[in-house]
């Protein structure tokens, strides 16, 4: 699997021009290129391209000085944050990024000019898979203080779309609890799952002693879905639970949530009788994860 891999990342690397100094027949290699793109298409904090791009600050810093030396890009405070580096495109670096969009259409077109046309469905529906997988293995799941700013805000997306969702809406007060000292050792855990550095999904523990242990606050957002997070999550939930010594894992959920419900039966929990008073619920679930 390694070296199949390895022939696919040089077959891309080649057959996309990776390798040529002059990227698209311009005089800036394929970093620079990219980072136009990526300032053009996004908020331009330097921050974020170098996150987005995976790469460290002396490199980015570098790529960006070539840019302005080609009076491509400008620099400066942001607007809102003063503290905050921002990139921006010149009038030059706007028609270059025009120009490299233009010779990156024709480039894919070539890849495409003598292939028929179930080949070209079938490279471009795996090109769609493969940048869905690759996607999916970049997304880092750790554990997290629920105070931390990327927790928070998974959280507050997590209420918030319940509220969206729930007939009658949803209120944490009305909630049974799950505090911030609940969601910590040695009482309970939080999982935080990071894409690109950008919090994307959650999931909580709270555990019971010898009683079985909760799952709490699972949620993805919208742009992860489709990856397998979810899945992913709850396996990572149960996996951490065990190495706390859980033998079983309870949970309970709303009906209109029928994608949770899904994954939840898919996962080997099992419909059981109502062991809270959640007043938010219709389907409780439990799985024996811990050795017997």
């Amino acid at each position: 699997m390694v070296a199949q891999v390895r022939r696919f990342n040089r077959t891309l690397t080649r057959d996309v021009g990776a390798l040529n100094e002059r990227f698209l027949g311009r005089d800036r290699s394929l970093g620079e290129s990219r980072l136009l793109w990526e300032i053009a298409a996004g908020d331009g904090e330097v921050r974020s391209l170098r996150n987005e791009l995976d790469l460290d600050s002396g490199y980015v810093s570098r790529l960006l000085r070539s840019l302005e030396r080609d009076g491509l890009v400008t620099t400066g405070a942001g607007e809102r944050d003063q503290r905050v580096r921002v990139a921006r495109l010149t009038d030059a670096g706007k028609a270059e990024r025009r120009l490299l969009d233009s010779r990156s259409d024709a480039l894919a077109a070539t890849l495409l000019e003598h292939l028929n046309d179930t080949q070209r469905r079938r490279l471009v529906e795996a090109m769609a898979e493969v940048e869905r997988l690759l996607t999916a293995a970049t997304v880092r799941v750790t554990r997290m203080d629920p105070a931390h700013p990327h927790a928070r805000h998974c959280l507050r997306a997590y209420f918030a779309e319940l509220d969206r969702r729930f007939d009658l809406g949803f209120d944490p007060a009305d909630s049974n609890p799950a505090e911030d000292d609940d969601m910590r050792l040695p009482v309970g855990a939080f999982l935080l799952a990071t894409l690109r550095s950008r919090p994307v999904g959650c999931g909580a523990l709270k555990f019971h002693g010898q009683d079985p242990a909760e799952i709490k606050r699972m949620w993805v957002d919208e742009s992860a879905r489709g990856l397998g997070l979810g899945r992913r999550l709850l396996s990572e939930l149960e996996a951490y639970a065990v190495q706390q010594g859980v033998r079983d894992l309870r949970l309970e959920t709303n009906k209109t949530l029928v994608e949770a419900i899904a994954l939840y039966r898919s996962c080997g929990y099992v419909e059981v009788a109502a062991f809270n008073d959640e007043p938010y619920a219709h389907h409780w679930f439990e799985k024996r994860v811990g050795a017997g």
